[in-house]
């Protein structure tokens, strides 16, 4: 029976690696060649200006045969400027599709977005991954965004990128709450001095029946290890925090929706709070460094209530207000594991507040290295000694993702540690900076979390995304390889361009989760 099956599919992938396509293309050439892809083929543009920008329309791939763009690996990039006629890279009812390496510049000129998919109900994008792009020059007004969505959609990847001074950087949803971002992966970005939000993920009604959206009740969105940067840029159209994320439609599909917000750096907000949360959030192994009040605010907001928030293993340094629950979360909350320096620690209506390491500002170069405000300059590892009290028991945030993984990737033994970092002495990780955050292992082996939005796909899928080795959505590129409890690790060269037999183990990895999935 096993000799049956094999042999079958090792002819579909044979005949599936003889399909895929590598093909080459410039300026002169590229939108003839972008309507011939298919499933599995790889477009690779020429350094050069692309003036005509990059209208992605049915191009479908699949679960298995991602189809891709690709600007240089190295030299001089494909520049895509914007023009006054529409979006850079506008998707409209595409799938399975990436865009690597490319840099997309808007010129400047108001609302012109870098990348979009918009027309709310009328179109169906979902699985897209964005990947090692630069955005810049969206930053002709606060409104103009690097990458927006405006209907709804699921199953986004948007990993490595560096937005820069746009207007807004990443807005997912629409202000109607009608069109759903739901179960993304937001990974190892740069957002620097944006003129609103770095990013928001909007408040979400009642899932619409959309062909986009998949039918589960309770997915993850996974906003982790990117570094989160303003300055003092006007915000014309109101202050902004650096990141907002609202809460899940009150019922149906999707209603148990979480945001996991883990291994983050949030610098400097000067009229704003660093990070606003709705819904059902968890809140762990980030840095939050410089608010004018309010570092982490946690809140009902449009409506949508606060329903739990788990805020544990978190530094916090030079805030008025540290933590502030403005409203009660009706599911209840923990704050815990904490290494705070600011004027006040928590504040507001939070009911489960732990054992927290609480001081002043100035009390910080007792307990860190470098305490800092800029990029740099800062180093928040404990000193030897330092930082610790009686260890935690992590059964109640067992199945959040990485849970027992800290900033540096680090496996947190006992969970004696306060603050974002489990250890002591010299740091022997990424030193946070105004760049990508290093991709990190977990050491520990501990558990992501169960059920939402990680599994099958092409070349594996993120485990954090819903748990290691959990059935699920979405497809990582196949030079990523993940192991320990879920922090992705850095790419394999020796994936790339993989040979057949790479090609015909996915496979079978595959088809037995689906068959597994039938099972159940």
């Amino acid at each position: 029976m096993r000799t049956a099956l094999v042999l079958p599919l090792f002819a579909a992938v044979l005949l599936h690696a003889a399909a895929a396509r590598a093909v080459d293309a410039d300026p002169t050439n590229y939108l003839t060649v972008l309507a011939s892809l298919k499933p599995g083929d790889t477009l690779n543009l020429a350094s050069g200006t692309y003036t005509q920008g990059l209208p992605i329309n049915g191009l479908n791939g699949t679960e298995d045969a991602w189809i891709t763009i690709a600007g240089p690996i190295s030299g001089a990039p494909a520049i895509f400027e914007g023009s006054s006629c529409c979006n850079t890279v506008e998707l409209v009812n595409t799938s399975y599709f990436a865009i690597e390496r490319l840099t997309i510049d808007g010129k400047g000129l108001p609302g012109i977005f870098g990348v979009s998919a918009k027309n709310g109900m009328d179109n169906v994008v979902h699985h897209i991954r964005l990947e090692g792009n630069t955005f810049t020059g969206q930053n002709g007004s606060q409104q103009t965004v690097a990458i927006s969505t405006k209907t709804p959609t699921f199953g986004w990847i948007v990993r490595r990128n560096v937005i820069e001074g746009a207007g807004t950087g990443i807005y997912f949803g629409n202000s109607n709450h009608a069109e759903p971002f739901v179960g993304g992966v937001i990974e190892y970005n740069l957002f620097k001095r944006t003129i609103g939000y770095n990013m928001q993920i909007k408040n979400q009604n009642a899932w619409p029946a959309h062909a986009a959206l998949p039918d589960v009740a309770a997915p993850r969105t996974i906003i982790r290890h990117n570094v989160f940067l303003k300055d003092d840029t006007a915000s014309p159209d109101g202050a902004r925090p650096n990141l907002l994320v609202g809460g899940p439609p009150p019922s149906g599909p999707g209603a148990g929706a979480l945001v996991e917000i883990y291994g983050n750096v949030f610098v400097h907000n000067g009229a704003e709070s660093l990070v606003q949360a709705t819904g059902r959030v968890t809140i762990h192994d980030n840095l939050f460094v410089d608010a004018s009040d309010v570092a982490l605010r946690l809140q009902t907001h449009e409506g949508f209530p606060l329903i739990n928030a788990r805020v544990y293993d978190n530094t916090f340094y030079a805030a008025n207000r540290a933590i502030y629950f403005a409203n009660a979360a009706t599911e209840g909350d923990l704050v815990t594991g904490n290494l705070i320096f600011a004027t006040a620690g928590i504040e507001g209506e939070a009911k489960g507040i732990g054992d927290n390491i609480i001081e002043g500002v100035a009390a910080a170069s007792d307990y860190v290295t470098t305490p800092a405000l800029k990029l740099g300059d800062m180093d928040f590892y404990p000193r030897a000694g330092k930082a610790q009290t009686t260890p935690i028991d992590p059964a109640v945030f067992a199945d959040d993702t990485d849970h027992a993984c800290d900033f540096n990737g680090t496996g947190r033994k006992d969970f004696a540690f306060r603050g974002a970092y489990a250890g002591e002495g010299k740091n022997p990780g990424w030193k946070p900076a105004e760049a990508v955050k290093v991709a990190i292992n977990c050491a520990s082996g501990g558990g992501a979390g169960g059920g939402g939005a990680g599994g099958s796909g092409s070349g594996g899928a993120p485990s954090g995304a819903g748990g290691a080795g959990g059935e699920g959505f979405f497809p990582y590129a196949p030079d990523d390889d993940r192991s320990g409890c879920g922090c992705r690790t850095a790419p394999s060269a020796s994936f790339v361009g993989a040979p057949i037999f790479a090609a015909l183990g996915l496979g079978l990895l595959a088809r037995r989760r689906r068959v597994r999935a039938r099972r159940a």
